[in-house]
Order: structure tokens, then C-alpha cells, then sequence
């Protein structure tokens, strides 16, 4: 019975009005009695009917899409205006029809599930496109300020909001996690900033707190506080633009002879529980994948398994998904992963077993089921093994570089006398601008003994395949900017800028000019 069925028949009964029986004293016999229905019954019964019909036909007007990028046009609701930094946007885009291609290529394992969770909060589809504007959809993005993934999150950031962050795995480049992350912190950011989308997205770019001052100062002035009236970073006042760019160029893709590579609105990846460690090599075997594709999919695991922590789960191609979990079923798990029998000697801890194989104390205590970090001589304990051939040879260089910038573990710092602020950034080579973002102290902030300060740092560990560390990024000059000042931001040499860039002994550089630098992004 459809929906429409019922309704009308529930409403016939109301129309008729309500019936009662009576059982008979006789044996097998029942009278109906029947009451008249009133009129306000009749009226109110027809109301439901004309509802019901209105709402089955809004139903079946909501149009089945087979392309991912026709499902986000279709609910585009932020209005894009037609100014000169939006224009200037879109017309880049609309002359780069290959970067769109780049886009919808990496888009494709993770779109679908992107916007599946954008409809699920009801918050504007826009948002979907904004790994567009942040990483283009690279799974590896890293930016010289160390935010890391498709939504690019600083590692401060995305503690925040529950991504963890260790030497196996890195939350910020984790699809599913990274996206609850940034959903949840645009969902808050857009409370926080009175229900105005535009300025929840310059938030998300430049923080909250730029934001809220930004607003602060036009209110003191009686100035409109809406994104296009506020002083906001030069980066920021670009980045709303960029997004609604995107937006409009979709919309009017005909208009402006783009073409948005169809990307098939169903499920492309399944999130798998594998409920525990495993060795991403023998994964990738049982999902019948290459080694590389399981990295694609799943980026932010940094060795050659997964965290023996957590969390344990994969994303794997969904016709793949039967096979693989079919497999796993019957996998034992002292197989999941590679391992030598180790003999504890006199001196041995742990850390020092774990560091000598390039794995993790808690990855052995895992798979030896040990309770605490206690180990005796002459016990025979099973080791994890990397896998030489997967770090050396398959891994692309972007994915190696990628593991090696998880690394900004958070460390505490107790006050003591004598300590400042310049003191203790020279102690954990880090900025004081951080230290002051990190503990959200002003410039003139006193510091006071046994005060807790947090730190962040990168840590000193190998990476996924050896030591690579660097990344070439673009650097637009800015006014004010030297050679030298540039170098010793970003620690190189003059002599390296100059021979990347071929410029030559006595020639300036000039405001707006676009340099390239090799970083090394684990102090960079």
C-alpha cells in the first residue's frame, strides 16, 4: 500500500465517523452502531488528503541524479555575487579546464561521501566543494604553515576537533575523520558568527578570533559586518571568492564551456572495521589493489601498517569490499601483519626493541598481548617488520613526504624562573607568535612559575620511505621582503633561492613575484 493509499483511507474512515460494535447476547452476532462524522471531521480529513497529495508530489519531484556534480548544482543556495574578486576568480578557473579535470580525478573516491555528510548536517552543499579551494582534493596536501589533508588542518586545529596524531597515523589526512572534523568546526564556526556562512568560511581559513575581531572593529565604527566590509587577511579575502567562483562556474558551466567530468553519484569507497593492526601491503593484497591506491585511500596511515591504537579501519574500493572483509575473516591474526621472534637480552626495554626494528612499543606490546611495558631477559617476544620493498620502491614521493610531516607532537612546558616567552621558543625552536596562539596569550602576557605552557614539535622519526623530507612550494614575495629574509623564514640559503628561481647575483625581486622554495617540512 502506498503512502497516498493510506492516507486516504485512514481519512475515508475519519469521513465516516467513528464505529463501535456491540456483541450480541445471541451466540455469533454482532451489531455496528455507527456516528455521524461533523463537518469540522470532514474538513479536517480533506485537509490531510490535499496535504498528503502536496507532499507526495514535492516528492516525486526531487530529481534522481546519476552524476555527483549535477546532485551539488542542483541545491547551490549561497548567492554568488557578481563582483571584481569573485570574477577575477572564476574567469581563472573557467581558462583552466585541465585543472578541473586534475580536480574530479582525485575528487572521485571521496565526493560522494563528502556531500552525503554536507546533506546530513542540512548545512549549504558549497561546503562540499571547499577541499576544492583548501588542497584540491590531494590527500597529501601540506602547506608551508603545516596544515595537513584535503581540508587542510592545522595540527592544533585538529587535536580541537579529535584527530589524533602520532608517528602511525595522522587524523588530519584520515577522508572520514578529517570531514566529521571540518564539518564539525564550520557547523560551530557558523553559531559562533551569528549564522553568516560567508563569514564561517573565512573563519575556517583564518580563524575564529581574526574574525570575531574583524567584526568587533566594524561595529565600533557602525560599519556593516558582513565578509565583503570586513579587513580580513589579503588571504582570506581571496579564499571566500575562490569558493563561490567554483559555485557559480558550476552553476553555468554551459555558459562558461567548462566541462565537470562526470563522477557516478553512488558509493565509490565502503569503510571497512578491521579490528586491528595490519600491514597495509597484505591489505592492499586481500582488497586486490595496489599498494598505492590503498595509501590514496587511505592517507593518513604514515609506516608501512596501520596504528596498533586505532583506529582500525580501512576505506577500500566498495567492489572490492566482500572480498576483502571475507579474507580478513578468516586471516589469523598474528598473520596480519610481518614478524621475527626477538629474544629480550640484558638492556633491552621496549623503545629500544621497537626502535632497533623501526616500529612502535605499543605495536609490540599489541601483538605479544602484553599488559604494561614490562619484559624479561631471555623472553621470547614476536617483533613487527616493515616492509623494505613497499618504503622503497612503491610509494610515490608525494606519499612518503606526507608521512614525514605528521610529526608535530604536542609537548607541555613548566614555567620556571627566568623562563620568557623568546626563551622558550629558542628552547623548542618554534616562533613565540605560535607559543602565544598555542596557549592563547597576548603579547604582554606575564608568565608566572609552574604555569603549563603547550608546545608543539616535530617529531625526530623515520619516515614511510626513508628520510625525505622536502617539498617544493611557491612563495609570493610580499613588500617589504629580502632575499635574506625570506631564507632565514623558511631555513635555506640565499644561494639555493637563487639557483631555484635562476635569479641572477645583483637582480631584485619585486612585490607579487612568485619564488620557489624546497622545504623541509618537518622544521619548515
Amino acid at each position: 500500500m502506498t503512502y497516498k493509499q493510506l492516507i486516504a483511507l485512514s481519512a475515508s474512515v475519519w469521513l465516516v465517523g467513528c464505529q463501535t460494535t456491540k456483541q450480541s447476547q445471541s451466540k455469533n452476532t454482532v451489531e455496528p452502531n455507527y456516528t455521524v462524522a461533523s463537518s469540522q471531521d470532514v474538513y479536517d480529513a480533506l485537509t490531510v488528503l490535499a496535504l498528503a497529495e502536496e507532499e507526495q508530489e514535492v516528492i516525486e519531484q526531487i530529481p534522481e541524479f546519476d552524476d555527483v556534480w549535477e546532485r551539488i548544482r542542483y541545491q547551490l543556495s549561497i548567492p554568488v555575487p557578481q563582483n571584481r574578486a569573485v570574477v577575477a576568480e572564476r574567469n581563472y578557473y573557467a581558462k583552466h579546464q585541465k585543472y578541473i579535470d586534475r580536480i574530479a580525478k582525485r575528487g572521485e573516491p571521496y565526493l560522494y561521501y563528502i556531500v552525503e555528510e554536507v546533506e546530513k548536517r542540512q548545512i549549504p552543499i558549497e561546503i562540499a566543494l571547499l577541499p576544492i579551494v583548501e588542497s584540491a582534493f590531494d590527500p597529501f596536501g601540506y602547506s608551508h604553515r603545516s596544515a595537513s589533508g584535503i581540508w587542510q588542518f592545522m595540527p592544533a586545529t585538529g587535536e580541537r576537533f579529535g584527530l589524533k596524531q602520532n608517528w602511525w597515523y595522522d587524523g588530519r589526512r584520515d577522508i572520514t575523520e578529517s570531514t566529521r572534523a571540518a564539518l564539525e568546526y564550520l557547523t560551530y564556526l557558523h553559531k559562533t558568527l551569528d549564522g553568516d556562512w560567508l563569514n564561517a568560511i573565512a573563519a575556517y581559513n583564518s580563524g575564529e578570533g581574526r574574525v570575531l575581531r574583524a567584526i568587533k572593529k566594524n561595529r565600533k565604527k557602525h560599519l556593516p559586518t558582513d565578509f565583503w566590509s570586513l579587513d580580513l587577511p589579503q588571504e582570506t579575502t581571496q579564499y571566500v571568492p575562490k569558493l563561490l567562483a567554483l559555485s557559480d562556474l558550476l552553476a553555468r558551466s554551459e555558459e562558461f564551456k567548462i566541462t565537470w567530468n562526470k563522477i557516478a553519484n553512488k558509493p565509490a569507497v565502503e569503510l571497512v572495521n578491521i579490528g586491528g593492526q595490519i600491514d597495509l601491503a597484505k591489505a592492499a593484497a586481500m582488497a586486490d589493489i595496489p599498494i598505492t591506491d590503498m595509501y590514496k585511500l587511505n592517507p593518513a596511515f604514515n609506516r608501512w601498517a596501520t596504528d596498533p591504537t586505532g583506529p582500525h579501519k580501512l576505506l577500500v574500493p566498495v567492489d572490492k569490499a566482500y572480498q576483502f572483509k571475507a579474507k580478513l575473516a578468516k586471516m589469523d591474526a598474528k598473520d596480519r601483519i610481518r614478524w621475527q621472534q626477538y629474544t629480550v637480552k640484558s638492556g633491552d626495554s621496549l623503545s629500544k626493541i621497537a626502535k632497533q626494528f623501526d616500529t612502535s612499543s605499543d605495536s609490540i606490546k599489541t601483538l605479544n598481548k602484553l599488559p604494561n611495558n614490562t619484559i624479561r631477559i631471555g623472553q621470547q617476544l614476536f617483533v613487527p617488520l616493515s616492509n623494505g620493498e613497499i618504503d622503497n620502491n612503491l610509494l610515490s614521493g608525494q606519499m612518503r613526504v606526507a608521512a614525514n610531516n605528521t610529526v608535530n607532537r604536542k609537548k607541555t612546558h613548566i614555567v620556571v624562573s627566568g623562563d620568557s616567552l623568546w626563551k622558550i621558543s629558542r628552547k623548542y625552536k618554534v616562533s613565540t607568535k605560535d607559543l602565544m596562539k598555542w596557549n592563547k596569550l597576548s603579547k604582554n602576557a606575564t608568565l608566572s612559575l609552574g604555569q603549563t605552557l603547550t608546545v608543539y614539535q616535530p617529531a625526530e622519526s623515520s619516515t614511510i620511505a626513508g628520510n625525505i623530507s622536502e617539498r617544493t612550494i611557491t612563495y609570493r614575495v610580499r613588500k617589504g621582503d629580502s632575499l635574506a629574509r625570506i631564507a632565514g623564514r623558511y631555513k635555506v640559503s640565499v644561494s639555493d633561492i637563487m639557483k631555484w628561481n635562476g635569479i641572477a647575483k645583483n637582480q631584485y625581486i619585486q612585490p607579487g613575484q612568485k619564488l620557489k622554495l624546497k622545504v623541509d617540512v618537518k622544521t619548515g
